[in-house]
């Protein structure tokens, strides 16, 4: 992977920042810089891409059209797949942590529907992922055969009543992953837009064609992206949503030109 996300912590001073990007460039990486947060940067909004997929699976949408939604959205790989290979049962073991995490401040964490499916996967199917022996994928044992769907998605999961539209998804997967970037930038955990763009392109695998996360917001314009927010959050929940902070933040950081 091209990039290197170099965190900056409370009481890193500037000189040590610029010490981890010379070397981070001399390394012939691509640096970014973000303050220290839950999943930082790259983390925390790829994470949205999965679990957007996951919480389709669970909405009834057959998988291979989830899979074929990221494909055609210009992600590399589609959801599941990227699930399978990071490991299930390491996205449950970042929920449990989660759990506790706000346990221990006083707060309840509430899980999303795709955080639920995961950790169905792994608890009750027992399917961790590629490393544990499948997860959403089987893996033949044959040198060169190829993976395929495990054909139990299909019963316990798609629910043939279920309409879905492939633009949606697709929608659904890139805007999903937009909004999250655009908090991170109103939260400071991202400082500028060339990060985020840069840091979408090269650790998340965010299609090149958009110019980056951010860039895909003021590519189409800032109203048409706030109309669509508000229809994929009336439909399918409060990731989509942008509150008066968030717009304020891309406004703020639009490029002049």
């Amino acid at each position: 992977m091209k990039l290197v996300e170099i965190i900056r912590g409370k009481q890193t001073d500037d000189e040590t920042v610029a010490r981890a990007f010379d070397y981070v460039q001399a390394l012939g990486k691509i640096p970014i810089v973000v303050n220290d947060s839950r999943g930082f940067y790259t983390s925390r909004t790829f994470g949205t891409f999965v679990m957007e997929g996951a919480a389709m699976l669970g909405e009834g949408i057959p998988a291979a059209a989830i899979e074929n939604a990221g494909i055609q959205a210009g992600m590399p790989v589609g959801p599941l797949a990227v699930l399978d290979e990071t490991a299930l049962s390491l996205s449950v073991h970042v929920l449990d942590q989660t759990r506790t995490d706000f346990i221990a401040e006083g707060n309840t964490y509430v899980a999303t529907p795709g955080e639920l499916l995961v950790e169905r996967m792994v608890k009750e199917l027992k399917r961790p992922g590629r490393a544990g022996g499948g997860g959403f994928y089987d893996y033949p044992a044959e040198q060169g055969a190829r993976k395929t769907l495990w054909p139990e998605l299909k019963p316990l999961f798609e629910k043939p009543e279920t309409a879905w539209d492939i633009n949606e998804l697709k929608d659904r997967l890139l805007y999903r992953q937009a909004v999250e970037t655009t908090r991170c930038l109103s939260e400071g955990v991202l400082t500028t837009v060339h990060d985020a763009n840069i840091g979408s392109i090269f650790g998340i695998g965010f299609p090149a064609w958009t110019g980056g996360a951010m860039q895909f917001i003021y590519g189409m314009g800032m109203d048409s992206f706030v109309q669509r927010c508000d229809e994929l959050a009336a439909k399918f929940g409060p990731g989509f949503v942008l509150t008066s902070a968030v717009k304020d933040a891309i406004r703020q950081h639009q490029p002049t030109y």
